[in-house]
């Protein structure tokens, strides 16, 4: 029995009392963390179904498929090259993220960006690379929303593809539940640092200490 009912039970607390606790208790760790898996425009579903598989393998979260959207046409931009902003997508999405959901995973095959700023907020020298810079995908550390594009994992095989592909939703959606970058070599948190080499270099799980840091949202197989 829990200790802290046993010491109420031997303090003689009420068996109402006791009820009302244990409902208390439960409720506060057994809380479900639902994830919405967003596809925007003709995003390929056999690779939503992939992302699908390998969060709710990974997460101790219920993650469901959500019907397709159209990419906004204000995130789009044509500074570099055409693509979406990132951030932009995300702001969005957090607008329109239904109550019943905790968090978001926006999958896109577009080219998406987003500003690098240093430890001072500054944006990356030299700007003109770094105001508008290519990713693999965003997320913010905790946060409601992230995003994925597959646009720069392709130049690969496809084995190889998918395995980025999964790494690269697992990296995102762990910001979100609040993981930071790890220092791990071999942690899929571990900061790609500008190169795809990083990505395929790492394992397609979490280190022990992030694990730990998840907590309950970890399974026991991740």
């Amino acid at each position: 029995m829990n200790t802290q009912v046993e010491s109420l039970l031997n303090a003689g607390t009420k068996p109402l009392m006791v009820c009302i606790l244990l409902s208390l208790l439960s409720c506060s760790t057994d809380k479900t963390v639902n994830v919405g898996i967003q596809p925007l425009e003709n995003f390929d579903r056999s690779l939503t179904d992939t992302v699908l598989n390998v969060l709710a393998n990974t997460y101790s979260v219920k993650v469901y498929v959500l019907k397709r959207k159209p990419l906004p046409q204000e995130a789009f931009i044509d500074v570099k090259t055409p693509r979406y902003r990132a951030d932009k997508l995300i702001s969005m999405a957090k607008e329109q993220k239904p109550d019943s959901l905790d968090h978001l995973v926006l999958l896109t095959d577009k080219d998406i960006s987003t500003t690098k700023r240093d430890d001072l907020g500054r944006i990356k020298a030299p700007e003109s690379k770094y105001s508008d810079w290519g990713v693999f995908g965003l997320g913010y550390r905790p946060g409601p929303s992230c995003i994925v594009s597959t646009y720069r994992l392709k130049n690969t095989d496809q084995r190889r593809f998918i395995e980025r592909l999964k790494k690269v939703s697992m990296h995102e959606l762990g910001h979100s539940l609040g993981l930071d970058h790890c220092e791990s070599e071999h942690c899929v948190m571990r900061d790609a640092v500008e190169t795809i080499k990083t990505i395929d270099g790492v394992d397609s799980k979490l280190c022990e200490p992030c694990r730990r840091k998840l907590g309950p949202y970890a399974t026991p197989n991740a």
